[in-house]
């Protein structure tokens, strides 16, 4: 066991190759190289900035390089003291910023992220040696499939990939189908804008989905797999891959596994890119080769499914849970959470929040603790104004909700859903009509236009929303918005179409206030929508600098140099370059 991992994070994987020759070169110059474990990682920050992350300390350095990577080594993993210089910011962050920041890991409760950067996940000794592959074992020598089924059914597992629907419940609908041929498939498409959840565990720790896939398909009695991943996940991939040939090489995957004589086998299929390939039956059309397009249910997958068979598909990490629902039991697991939603969940958190990344906390926990105890809270003393979870086909949460336990229940009851697990935080200067047009905007784009509803009814929405955003719009307008929602909802093929208006009418409730104020007034409370918005220059601070006019790429301001500039409302393209450039403060938007 070594008393410190460093993740070498980004998403260069060429750089960060290099990078960690280096720092293995440190490590054993200064004779740690039995006290510290060396791994390069996607960067759990979701963007591409290169970091170092030191455990279990959860320390994150920037700024990497040669000389600062030896710093590093010596000051912080032989000396113990962090390097503040290396630190985002270094020159605003105080002692108690730092441990803020050292919380960010230390309150959270890793269970399906417990081996991501604690093991080398191109090494399948590595992952037996945190008991990997003895959920299987036990299974397969000491379980029936109707046990197995029985377990993870007490369990309370909930599917993560958004629908919650009980996992064990799905894996009994297929063991008591009397067909021979079943498949077991793994959703790892994760196509929600900003979530990075998915692509985290099979990139850190790949072993413990083909272990849990290899479990499901003891339990229903199925001897293929296949997991579909994106084609954008290169690195999820190539690990995915050099992980399923090491289960082979040992005879965890292949022909009678552990002398059981069960056979199980997995392929992976790479999915084109289309958001629409999340919805099951869509997914498993793509994988047997056809256009990626949904179907009616039921049938339901369990009963036909992957080319008309029996088949149980999960998201990543619902697989991911269940190695240790079979090696600690079901009481365990269902000990943790609430009482109709039990587990951890993980979160990608983004959007305006101190502390952007992964974050894995029990069922229950409330939005106020995620952002404020985990996150750190809103940067530069912004005020919370809400946070979407469940990608696009989610809802705006209020502040009036942020001490609400978060739990599939009750994420619904409040007009929201907990999807694959986007959370995306929002402050005073994001306008929720506007936020509301953009996840309107992406479910339009990937519509797969196959049902009237979704097709038309979401792009008639849309151009609803940009009237009202441009300033055209009339009370008559919100009526026909909600009209249309509803339709919608109850009349689109999938979950797609069906969960699309979700963030129109949530901030139609929460916040209509602001869709007032776009209609009535043509103004724009926070001052995002571009065509209700004016910037000014104000005489009393102007000094004639002209740094605003040069900056300004439509020639809409006007002036000599020591006098009073004007702006042209008629030029001016309100890209906000004259504000962003003043230094006297004189440029305000209206």
């Amino acid at each position: 066991m070594f008393r410190s991992h460093v993740l070498v994070c980004g998403s260069d994987g060429a750089v960060l190759k290099n990078l960690v020759d280096n720092m293995n070169e440190l490590v054993e110059k200064y004779r740690l190289k039995n006290d510290v474990k060396v791994l390069m990682t996607y960067s759990l920050t979701g963007d591409d900035k290169i970091s170092l992350i030191v455990y279990p300390e959860g320390t994150q350095y920037f700024n990497i390089n040669l000389e600062s990577m030896e710093r590093i080594v010596k000051d912080h993993l032989l000396n113990g003291k962090i390097v503040k210089d290396l630190l985002a910011h270094p020159e605003e962050k105080t002692e108690e910023e730092i441990a803020s920041e050292t919380e960010f890991i230390n309150r959270q409760f890793r269970m399906v992220l417990k081996n991501c950067g604690n093991i080398d996940p191109e090494s399948i000794d590595e992952y037996i040696a945190q008991d990997g592959y003895q959920a299987l074992g036990k299974v397969l020598t000491q379980m029936t499939p109707e046990q197995v089924v029985a377990e993870v059914k007490a369990s309370g597992l909930r599917g993560r990939g958004g629908g919650g629907f009980p996992t064990g419940l799905k894996w009994e609908f297929a063991c008591k189908s009397k067909n021979p041929v079943k498949y077991i498939c793994c959703n790892a498409d994760e196509g929600d804008p900003g979530a990075f959840m998915d692509r985290s565990i099979l990139e850190g720790d790949p072993h413990s989905v083909i272990e849990a896939m290899a479990i499901a398909g003891y339990a229903i009695g199925a001897n293929k797999g296949y997991i579909y991943v994106r084609a954008e996940y290169p690195l999820a991939v190539k690990r995915l891959d050099k992980a399923i040939a090491q289960a082979r090489e040992y005879g965890l995957l292949g022909k009678n596994i552990f002398d059981s004589g069960f056979d199980f086998d997995l392929e992976i299929r790479l999915g084109a890119g289309a958001f629409v390939c999340g919805e099951e039956t869509a997914l498993l059309t793509s994988i047997e080769g056809k256009r990626g397009e949904p179907h009616p249910k039921p049938p339901f997958p369990a009963v036909k499914g992957l080319f008309g068979q029996p088949t149980v598909l999960n998201n990543v990490e619902t697989f991911a849970n269940i190695p240790q629902i079979i090696l600690k039991g079901a009481e365990w697991f269902s000990s943790i959470g609430t009482e109709k939603s039990k587990g951890t969940k993980v979160f990608a958190l983004g959007g305006k929040i101190e502390h952007v990344g992964l974050v894995e906390v029990p069922m229950g926990t409330t939005l106020r603790k995620v952002i404020y105890k985990i996150g750190g809270g809103i940067p530069n003393g912004k005020k919370f104004k809400a946070a979407q979870t469940g990608g696009p086909s989610g809802g705006c949460i209020p502040p009036q909700h942020l001490d609400i336990p978060i739990d599939y229940d009750n994420l619904v009851g409040i007009g929201s859903m907990m999807g694959s697990g986007g959370l995306i935080v929002m402050d005073e200067d994001n306008c929720m009509v506007d936020m509301a047009k953009f996840f309107l905007e992406f479910t339009v784009d990937e519509s797969c236009g196959m049902c009237t509803p979704c097709r038309v009814g979401n792009k008639r929405l849309y151009e609803l929303i940009t009237k009202i955003t441009d300033g055209r719009g009339t009370m008559e307008d919100l009526d026909k918005l909600e009209e249309l929602c509803y339709y919608i909802k109850d009349n689109s093929l999938c979950g797609l179409g069906q969960s699309a208006p979700n963030p129109v009418l949530s901030t139609l409730k929460y916040f209509r206030d602001e869709y007032i104020a776009h209609i009535k007034d043509k103004t724009c409370p926070a001052g995002a929508c571009k065509a209700l918005i004016n910037y000014e220059i104000i005489p009393e601070k102007c000094i004639g600098c002209t740094l605003c006019k040069a900056a300004c790429p439509a020639e809409a301001i006007s002036g000599d140099p020591l006098k009073t500039h004007k702006i042209d409302k008629d030029k001016c393209i309100k890209c906000g370059t004259c504000m962003a450039k003043c230094k006297q403060n004189a440029i305000i938007k209206k």
